[in-house]
Parts: structure tokens; C-alpha cells; sequence
């Protein structure tokens, strides 16, 4: 989350034939009110400057969110970075549930959804499928050697009940 920036300009530089603006790092602030403090500081060649984040860089929490927009930034932004830098879960992971399932309107939604329906990192269906069926006790260790499993066609199935996206799997709920 540290990579969260926004670059921003004015409306009235922008109607003039100008982008003149500067790159802001949420990082390098505390909080919204001195964020807006410096960038207020920035602009103050104008009397009354209307804002325009003309382009920011956030992560997928951050804009399925809608935290950041051309003309807005939330003031709970930096809350809902801290909420996410203190969760157990790491970036990527809430990343790929967002991906999977889509975001919702309030970050602890998604926290708590992740929480209850993260199953763990696996390098393919096949392998996701191994583990929970011995996990669950349903593979018997002591099948005859002549007994072959479908692993292909067992994954297919079994993942009609989950999602993954860059290895991560959750459970549908």
C-alpha cells in the first residue's frame, strides 16, 4: 500500500491547455488533512483552486474501493490503508478475492469474507484438490496401486465450489 499516489492539477490549469501539477505519496503524509494541506500548498497560485487528480496509482483494494476518482479522494483512505496494512492477510491475497468475487462497500466486508473463505496458496487446481480431499479425509492413503484417480476431471468438479486467481483459492459462500 505504500505505492498509493495521486498526481494532481487544477481545473482552471486544465481549461487553460495546462496538466501542471505534482505526483503526491499518501506515504509522505500522516493523514487526509495534511495531505490536502500540502497539496492546497502546492496550488496556492490560485486563489480558490478546484482540484483534478488528473492520475493516481493504487492498488486493486484501493480502486475497486473507489477511494480515488478524478475529482475525489476519500477522506477514510488512509483508515482503510491502515485496516489493511494490520489485517493477517497479505495485499496480494485480498487482491485476488477482489478478483475473484468483486469488491464491496466497506473494506472490513471483504476482510472478514477472505477470512472466512480463504483456503491457501496452490500451484494448480489439481494440487488444491489433493490436499482438500486428504484434508478432509476422503482420499484413503491405502487405495491399490491398480486404483487410478481423474485428477483432471476431480479438480473440475471440485472447483465448482471455489475460485482462484494467481494461485490463491477461496471457498464460494
Amino acid at each position: 500500500m505504500t505505492n498509493v499516489q495521486i498526481y494532481v492539477g487544477t481545473y482552471a490549469k486544465y481549461n487553460n491547455g495546462s496538466i501542471y501539477g505534482k505526483w503526491f505519496k499518501l506515504k509522505d503524509y500522516s493523514d487526509y488533512l495534511e495531505l490536502q494541506k500540502a497539496i492546497k500548498e502546492y496550488h496556492k497560485d490560485e486563489e480558490d483552486p478546484e482540484f483534478m487528480i488528473q492520475d493516481y496509482e493504487c492498488s486493486e483494494i484501493i480502486e475497486s474501493l473507489g477511494l480515488i476518482s478524478e475529482c475525489h479522494i476519500s477522506k477514510e483512505i488512509y483508515e482503510i490503508i491502515e485496516e489493511i496494512e494490520d489485517c493477517c492477510y497479505e495485499e496480494e491475497i485480498v487482491e485476488a478475492y477482489i478478483h475473484c468475487f468483486g469488491g464491496a462497500n466497506n473494506i472490513q466486508e471483504i476482510l472478514d469474507n477472505v477470512n472466512e473463505s480463504y483456503c491457501g496458496e496452490f500451484l494448480s487446481d489439481v494440487q488444491f484438490t489433493e490436499l482438500l480431499l486428504e484434508e478432509m479425509g476422503d482420499l484413503k492413503p491405502e487405495l491399490p496401486s491398480y486404483i487410478h484417480i481423474d485428477w483432471e476431471r476431480t479438480a473440475s468438479d471440485i472447483m465448482m465450489d471455489y475460485a482462484n486467481h494467481n494461485n490463491h483459492y477461496f471457498r464460494l459462500m
